[in-house]
């Protein structure tokens, strides 16, 4: 039910500064009077302070938020010692370097069908008209209401999801890396651009930033310019060129085979370590397959060869700061 011209300039001209009170459930606001609320938030404010109330009417539905002043303990992260890296896609929404894949579940993709017909419903309708002063017809108005509420089903869920996701890896990791993507360019492929825009990359990372503070963790972001998925997470040589359509890493140097998406996770890792100035490993340093030196430093570039410099498919390794080979 859309507000009212007075309920609209009631909550405009006094719900942002107003004395709010709480009693069961039940919210007391100025010229509104008392309001039953959803959800229960007595519990939650036991011992808070509470400031201001903002009541707005947003994707269909009537949202109240109060600020208040509390004090909250949060517990720092179960292995604080722990370095891991987040890689993002659209395939795997996310990747993380122990291994654990969080699967992308498309959540405009799979109400997209409704949302469609929807629309297609909305546009056969008797429309506003700004030269005759027409207004929308009422099955218009029920129609774009059904449409509103389908986007913001869809929002709900995937924002639900993604508070989750980020939840649960601010509350592990001690140290978390993440890429510096270039969303805005990444949605200017008109083939990707929907996926993209659906998978929130950016919000992902907003999430991470502050609920990784609160927990006491460190987020690290690789430079943009950074080759995770053309880099070779066991040797550190470099890829000149990596398809989107190669979804398994096969490295020329050493011969390892592994899932691009976990081999870019784990020079991220890598990355983070080295901002960190944590010594790598063991393993790291002689791995398996016999090589002598550990991942390549964090900054390395992917170098183009010009033709005719080397033979079809050779790979070149990163050079070091004093110019020897990586």
């Amino acid at each position: 039910m859309d507000p009212t011209p007075t309920q609209d300039r009631a909550l405009r001209s006094h719900a942002g500064a107003a004395r709010v009170a709480f009693n069961w459930g039940l919210s007391t606001l100025p010229v509104l009077g008392q309001i039953k609320l959803h959800e229960d938030v007595t519990a939650r404010l036991v011992g808070a302070r509470i400031r201001s109330a903002t009541v707005r009417f947003e994707r269909g539905r009537w949202n109240a938020s109060f600020t208040v002043e509390q004090d909250v303990q949060r517990p720092r992260a179960t292995k604080p010692g722990d370095v891991i890296g987040i890689d993002l896609g659209i395939k795997t929404l996310a990747v993380l370097s122990d291994g654990t894949e969080i699967p992308n579940l498309r959540h405009l993709g799979a109400a997209l069908r409704k949302v469609r017909r929807a629309a297609r419903t909305v546009s056969r309708r008797q429309g506003p008209d700004r030269r005759t002063g027409q207004r929308p017809s009422n099955r218009r108005r029920r129609a774009s209401a059904r449409l509103g509420g389908l986007h913001a089903r869809v929002a709900d869920v995937r924002e639900d999801a993604i508070h989750k996701l980020t939840t649960s890896i601010a509350r592990t990791y001690g140290a978390v890396v993440i890429e510096d993507l270039n969303v805005a360019g990444m949605t200017k492929n008109r083939r990707l651009a929907r996926h993209v825009a659906d998978a929130s990359f950016a919000e992902i990372r907003r999430q991470l930033a502050y609920k990784i503070e609160w927990h006491g963790g460190t987020l690290i972001v690789a430079d943009r310019w950074f080759a995770s998925s053309k880099t070779c997470s066991e040797c550190g040589a470099v890829r000149a060129k990596l398809t989107l359509s190669e979804r398994t890493y096969v490295c020329d140097v050493c011969a390892m085979v592994m899932d691009r998406d976990v081999n870019a996770a784990l020079n991220l890792a890598q990355y983070g370590r080295h901002e960190l100035g944590i010594a790598a490993s063991g393993a790291e340093i002689a791995n398996g397959r016999g090589a002598d030196r550990k991942t390549g430093l964090a900054r390395q570039v992917a170098v183009k060869r010009q033709p005719g410099t080397a033979s079809a498919g050779q790979t070149g390794t990163v050079p070091s700061q004093d110019g020897t080979a990586a």
